[in-house]
């Protein structure tokens, strides 16, 4: 009698998790007929980040994934305050409990970190406890002790976000450049296989590069000062550390393809090919990345979403969704910042082009998901 009541409750169990699976995948439009779909919560710089990532069964060979949700908080979680504190733990929890109770994904298929930046900053501030104590606030505002926060360093992030944005086909011809908000790491695997990885860094992101610029403007803060500080700034960054730093890496003989990624990435991708807009990756030239860089500040209208719509001339694309991802644009980064992140994106691929070897630059816009397909992948393996 114990065994049957024993046996009819691990069917039980299993019809509870199949059912909730299903809802999971079932409460977003999927693009893949073999996947599954998981969360990922990073609590970064800036704030927390949950994005919501179907993973086909080719991930790692195809690059099969696509993002289903994508969430911020803002909560300034570095500044170390301790009202920064409560909001990135609200945010923390907030989210977590968002993926399990509204959008019914078992908590086993959430994954939580936080980033590499998040880490550099409280080792610099000597502020390393404000982490541990977030984690354990987290912990406990969800009633799961055991519950993994993962503090993934500056290696870890750009080997996983390699590995979870580029297909295996180039695994071993790509150089991954992922710039964010306070830093630019990437790097490529330059002996043929994913246990070594070599690493590329710059202390430069595109609201440091911002911000460095504003800092020149004294009393003159027009846009032509602007663009001088900011042209300073590039040219100290490209001879003090991005030369060096692409020297170092090894990368040039062997790496044909170039794919950036981060928010200036998505910026640049979307509004010059508005038209891609189901496309997770757009070629692009350092031509015209350059010509787009003159237009953010010799012809900024040009650029905005209700200008570029109008020059989209092919019937089948869908103007109305390409006009709301270019305003999303336009909400994250303003002029000034547009201008930072393009001419540094500018600075590093300058060091890629030569008139004697061409390499491909792809552009990549769902490259802050890109972590979670490889990291779920490792885990589970």
């Amino acid at each position: 009698m114990l065994q049957v009541n024993c046996h009819r409750i691990k069917l039980l169990l299993l019809s509870f998790f199949l059912v909730n699976c299903a809802v999971a995948q079932n409460a977003f439009k999927t693009k893949f007929s073999k996947s599954r779909v998981y969360v990922g919560i990073e609590v970064g710089s800036k704030g927390v980040k949950l994005s919501v990532v179907e993973i086909g069964k080719n991930a790692q060979r195809n690059g099969d994934f696509s993002i289903l949700k994508d969430t911020t908080v803002n909560t300034d979680f570095i500044s170390f305050t301790p009202s920064s504190f409560d909001a990135t733990l609200n945010a923390f929890t907030g989210l977590f409990k968002t993926a399990v109770e509204t959008y019914n994904i078992s908590s086993k298929r959430v994954f939580t970190v936080i980033s590499s930046g998040v880490k550099m900053q409280a080792e610099k501030e000597k502020k390393t406890e404000w982490i541990t104590n977030l984690i354990t606030a987290f912990q406990k505002n969800i009633n799961e002790p055991g519950r993994k926060v993962e503090v993934i360093d500056v290696m870890q992030e750009a080997r996983l976000s390699h590995l979870g944005i580029v297909p295996n086909a180039r695994r071993y011809n790509t150089f991954l450049i992922d710039i964010g908000s306070g830093n630019t790491k990437g790097g490529f695997f330059p002996y043929g296989n994913i246990n070594e990885f070599k690493l590329f860094q710059l202390n430069w992101g595109t609201k440091s590069t911002t911000n460095g610029a504003i800092k020149g403007l004294t009393d003159d803060s027009s846009l032509a000062n602007y663009r001088r500080q900011l042209n300073h700034v590039l040219e100290g960054v490209e001879s003090n550390e991005i030369i060096y730093a692409v020297n170092i890496s090894g990368a040039y003989p062997l790496s044909d393809n170039i794919a950036c990624s981060g928010g200036i990435a998505w910026s640049v991708a979307t509004l010059l090919y508005p038209e891609l807009l189901s496309n997770s990756v757009a070629p692009v030239s350092y031509d015209e990345v350059a010509k787009f860089y003159e237009a953010l500040y010799s012809n900024f209208k040009s650029l905005t979403p209700e200008e570029i719509v109008k020059r989209i001339k092919d019937p089948s694309v869908d103007k109305e969704a390409a006009l709301k991802e270019m305003k999303r644009v336009h909400s994250v980064f303003d002029q000034k910042s547009l201008m930072a992140g393009t001419g540094l994106l500018l600075k590093i691929m300058r060091q890629f082009k030569s008139v004697y070897e061409t390499k491909q630059f792809y552009m990549v816009k769902n490259g802050q998901v890109g972590w979670i397909s490889a990291y779920v992948d490792e885990v589970i393996e």
